[in-house]
């Protein structure tokens, strides 16, 4: 079936990958037209990364494909982490993440493994059933020209070597380390390569029983070398992932099946099991970052901005946290609500996030006892730019906090999650964010409704709610506002990627409100 494209469209985003379908989303939830060009013509048939954060759950949440992504994944008892001689080792010990009460819970929405090829025909399904005729696989990108006031972007059809002409108001590339987009936008990647050489081996084996009494997510093992079994059902398919050395070992050698038969027999411990090679990736460890997120009117997004080590799992939810800041700010700037120097701010909070992650990364790799993995630690995520209002001296603080010890949430924190009781379908003030900007109160203080209004006179629409008065009531102590640091007079504006942009003490004009979103948004 042949392509169609638009003559015109606000966005392409180039590469269908986790960050670039979950980009789509967001932009078809915010009403945002656009179109998603991928090279290959399906999903991903490799597992590549598995571990789901618990904040990029939440953002899935958000996008109305938590539960879907969920039926996809690992059982949640599942989610352990295996160490022994062999997968049969009568002598292992296993870990897991911290199981916290329901009340003492930092998010509504806990991480999950559910590996990359399992991820993204859901994805690719909500996609596709919100921007019908806009989401096309098998088509490739040619070559772009920044033209400074819109983006010329040329594609082939795989098929039939058709090409077609989009004229895009930006450009988004999501399309990997080898991004096409990012080096015809000439940014440079920066960092160390070639920091170790792995294999995957995706195959077929009866080891169900075999983890029966010790089923786990990964599985790590150090005969005959140390290495990783990734579970994909902890059935019969799997993921076999061990570490070579290509000035040594040669490819044809490491990828022959009579080989790596031997090799999982050893790891598992069981010589006679039958083994089905059914493919296999070669991948390099490297650490790099781009020098730039954006060039005029080209935007990088996920790999293609940030290439980060797997040895702590960050490296796919960095890039859907990636999507989920640049989605509405896109979508502010093409409906004129806020001017494309909101765009500039997209850059300055998320390249310190993987600038840290890549660091945290390396250091996990270098560990010689091992490392945690904190499926947590994005949400501790802190920003500062002109995207939102600082509070007075307010400190210094790094993008993540890996003690997530910070209780206080203010401008450029994630909103607070606080439990609620009474509402059906409204179970975390994460619950209660929308499309656009949200406030949320104490009191159902007229003032702040007038605020709103007087914001939505001026086409920037607010959502007001005021927490614990009607049906919302928090199931613990009544005590939200004070992990925002504010009195119960106050209010809280949540911007739509979840992170604060201004907190008050207390109403004031009915054109403050206004004032700050204009600020914020770059309109003042």
């Amino acid at each position: 079936m042949a392509h169609m494209f638009p003559a015109m469209t606000p966005v392409v985003i180039v590469g269908g990958g986790p960050a670039g379908l979950t980009l789509s989303i967001l932009l078809s939830q915010y009403g945002v037209d656009h179109v998603l060009v991928e090279a290959h013509p399906g999903t991903s048939r490799h597992p590549k990364a598995r571990g789901i954060a618990a904040r990029s759950m939440e953002i899935f949440r958000r996008a109305g494909v938590e539960d879907d992504i969920r039926r996809a994944g690992l059982p949640a008892e599942q989610v352990l982490f295996y160490r022994g001689r062999t997968l049969a080792d009568p002598d292992f010990t296993r870990t897991g993440p911290d199981r916290r009460l329901p009340g003492e819970a930092r998010t509504p929405s806990p991480g999950l493994i559910c590996s990359q090829d399992a991820l993204e025909p859901v994805l690719l399904r909500h996609a596709r059933k919100r921007a019908p005729h806009r989401i096309q696989f098998g088509c490739r990108l040619v070559s772009f020209t920044d033209h400074g006031d819109s983006v010329r972007v040329l594609v082939e059809d795989g098929i039939s070597a058709t090409r077609h002409t989009l004229c895009a108001q930006w450009l988004v590339g999501c399309d990997g380390a080898t991004s096409t987009v990012r080096a015809g936008a000439k940014i440079m990647l920066q960092g160390p390569t070639g920091l170790g050489h792995f294999l995957s081996v995706r195959f077929q084996a009866p080891l169900g029983e075999v983890v029966a009494d010790r089923a786990s997510a990964v599985y790590f093992v150090s005969e005959p070398v140390r290495s990783g079994f990734m579970a994909i059902d902890n059935d019969n398919h799997w993921i076999y992932q061990y570490p070579f050395n290509p000035s040594r070992q040669s490819i044809d050698a490491v990828t022959d099946h009579n080989f790596l038969t031997q090799l999982i027999r050893t790891a598992a411990g069981l010589p006679q099991l039958e083994v089905t090679i059914h493919d296999t990736m070669i991948w390099r460890m490297d650490a790099q970052l781009a020098n730039a997120y954006r060039r005029s009117r080209v935007l990088l997004t996920g790999d293609a901005a940030h290439v980060i080590p797997p040895t702590g799992g960050h490296g796919m939810n960095t890039g859907i946290g990636d999507a989920d800041n640049l989605a509405w700010k896109l979508a502010a700037v093409i409906t004129r609500r806020a001017t494309d120097a909101l765009l500039d701010s997209y850059q300055a909070e998320r390249r310190p996030i993987a600038r840290q992650i890549i660091d945290l990364s390396l250091a996990n790799a270098r560990a010689h006892g091992g490392y945690r993995i904190d499926d947590e630690l994005l949400l501790t995520a802190h920003y500062r730019s002109t995207a939102m209002i600082t509070r007075p001296a307010a400190p210094d603080r790094a993008p993540l906090d890996p003690s997530g010890h910070h209780q206080i949430s203010g401008p450029g924190d994630r909103a607070p999650h606080v439990r609620f009781v009474g509402a059906p379908g409204i179970e975390s003030t994460l619950d209660l964010l929308g499309p656009h900007f949200t406030l949320l109160t104490t009191s159902d203080h007229p003032a702040w409704q007038r605020q709103a209004a007087t914001a939505a006179a001026a086409g920037i629409p607010v959502t007001v709610h005021a927490i614990n008065t009607g049906s919302q009531h928090e199931a613990g102590p009544r005590s939200w506002h004070t992990r925002c640091g504010i009195p119960a007079t106050g209010a809280v504006l949540i911007r739509p990627d979840g992170h604060i942009a201004w907190t008050a003490p207390r109403p004031a004009s009915d054109t403050e409100l206004l004032g700050v979103l204009r600020r914020i948004l770059g309109s003042c």
